[in-house]
């Protein structure tokens, strides 16, 4: 790897891809070798992505955008490249590996599961380790992520009517249509019901963050590949009866805005209004978490006994987790009674980042 790559995995974290777009653009065009595993890129009228040295013929500047990671990718909505195959880890895929990968490809809307493996004649722990090996993913994240990939892309691009993105995440439209409506409630092209939930993709320095809300407030504001936010889309979307479509809404451009402000160094604080959401015990422990400066951290031990349930510390971490309004509500202020960075379903790198970007906010307010 070049000294100019090691520099950029450096600022990778701290700095957004789209600013540095124009460099990895000429990367890209002269297939520059030392920008391998800084970023990909997709390619808005294929629906792919691609390493930086991929040999296909390059695409036109306004119809790229680049991916510090295929996870990033995928969860965008693009698929990946055959020819330079940029989730591979440097090795051949093994055919097991590949067979499932195009069976995911092809457009099946519903995932395979443990039994459909076994009714194939494949043990399911070999395809998670296979996968695991070259993809840097187990065969069920795999799934999720291009099912949910190829639904939040309707999200991303902030349209009801979508048949411009259906090949950015099936082949068919019809398999697009289903994973859409399994997970927000309805089709695309009837993403326009009274009683819904609007939906906006937000990017941030540290990934993309989905945010739902409505005239009652902001009910979800996290990580697009943050495990578990499809099962919490679909509890959400059972319990309130609401379609999820993608749209705008004030609570919305609220949400953009004062990410934006957090993430540039402007914000330490937020204003967004929260719609009722959880239990008695679930809201007390979120009410604690919005008491803890920026900059500060409490342990949940410290949580419980704020709340007046000292013995209820696994509850509280439970319910940490089950905030799913991350940031907003800083669950990545609380850590383990030992100091150690733990529980936080965006992954630990970014709960280290969000820390020290408050620190350093109030050092500077200092």
């Amino acid at each position: 790897m070049g000294v100019r790559a090691a520099r950029n995995i450096a600022t990778m974290s701290t700095q957004p891809v789209d600013r540095r777009a124009d460099e990895f653009f000429r990367a890209l065009q002269r297939r520059d070798s030392s920008y391998e595993g800084i970023f990909v890129v997709g390619v808005r009228t294929t629906g792919i992505f691609c390493r930086p040295t991929c040999p296909a013929r390059k695409p036109l500047r306004g119809n790229v955008e680049f991916f510090p990671s295929a996870h990033e990718a995928l969860y965008a909505g693009f698929r990946p490249c055959l020819r330079c195959k940029p989730m591979n880890v440097g090795r051949e895929v093994p055919a097991l590996v590949e067979k499932l990968r195009r069976m995911v490809e092809e457009g099946q809307s519903d995932p395979l599961r443990e039994r459909d493996l076994l009714r194939m004649g494949i043990e399911p722990s070999t395809a998670r380790r296979q996968f695991q090996k070259y993809f840097g993913m187990s065969f069920h994240a795999y799934q999720r992520a291009r099912r949910m990939g190829s639904a939040l892309a309707a999200v991303r691009k902030g349209r009801n009517l979508l048949d411009t993105q259906l090949a950015h995440g099936f082949e068919s439209s019809s398999g697009f249509r289903e994973a859409f409506a399994k997970l927000f409630g309805t089709v695309p092209s009837k993403a326009n019901g009274v009683h819904c939930l609007f939906a906006r993709w937000i990017e941030t320095p540290l990934g993309a963050i989905l945010a739902l809300a409505n005239d009652s407030g902001l009910y979800v504001l996290d990580w697009v590949d943050r495990r578990g936010l499809e099962r919490e889309i679909l509890r959400l979307r059972h319990k309130t009866k609401f379609a999820i479509v993608p749209g705008d809404h004030v609570v919305l451009g609220q949400a953009a805005q004062e990410i934006g402000e957090y993430f540039a160094g402007e914000r330490a604080a937020f204003t967004l209004p929260f719609a009722p959401r959880g239990t008695d015990f679930q809201r007390r422990v979120w009410d604690a978490l919005l008491e803890i400066p920026p900059g500060e951290t409490r342990s949940y031990a410290e949580i419980a006994r704020q709340i007046g349930a000292p013995k209820a510390v696994r509850a509280v971490a439970r319910a940490n987790g089950d905030n799913f309004r991350g940031i907003v509500i800083p669950c990545h202020r609380v850590i383990g009674s030992d100091g150690s960075l733990t529980g936080y379903g965006g992954g630990l790198a970014r709960k280290k980042w969000l820390l020290e970007h408050e620190r350093s906010l109030v050092s500077r307010a200092a």
